[in-house]
């Protein structure tokens, strides 16, 4: 059995990009109608883009704030997952960030709907008009990414 990576380490963003390119498995998809899931392979096979997803509170032992997971997408393939930040140039078509406390409990199993519903995770940067028309598929990968089990060697902030 592999070790399990510590949240945003290079595993940790390898493993995304695993989880990412794999898709939502056969159970995920299961839990809505093909008509949506269809709708969602349609967005990720044209999607052009990139995220950049901040820890606006990462502790200074595991990198220091901010940082980020760059994410960029290129004809319906994971073209580049890794962690960039805090002196890396930013430079993502969408900038979105939470709090370690909110992604942790993403991590830990917290709804992605949910997430975005209840501004745990804020975009920051880019087009919001065009982020939230192709919003279903980003949420559908924000679960994905949730769903990569990782280690957290430093407690939440109080």
């Amino acid at each position: 059995m592999a070790e399990m990576a510590e949240f945003f380490s290079k595993q940790w963003a390898e493993d995304v990009r695993e989880a990412l390119q794999a898709g939502p498995s056969e159970e995920v998809r299961g839990n809505a109608l093909p008509e949506y899931w269809a709708f969602f392979d349609l967005i990720r096979s044209i999607y052009e883009g990139s995220w950049a997803l901040g820890v606006r509170d990462l502790p200074k032992e595991m990198g220091g704030a901010p940082a980020y997971l760059y994410v960029q997408w290129s004809g319906g393939n994971v073209t580049d997952c890794r962690i960039i930040g805090p002196d890396d140039p930013l430079e993502a078509t969408y900038v979105l960030g939470g709090s370690f406390a909110d992604w942790k409990k993403l991590v830990e199993g917290y709804d992605a709907k949910r997430t975005v519903m209840y501004r745990k995770i804020l975009i920051e940067e880019g087009d919001i008009l065009e982020f939230f028309k192709t919003i279903y598929f980003f949420v559908e990968c924000l679960d994905q990414i949730g769903r990569v089990d990782a280690t957290f060697p430093v407690a939440v902030p109080a």
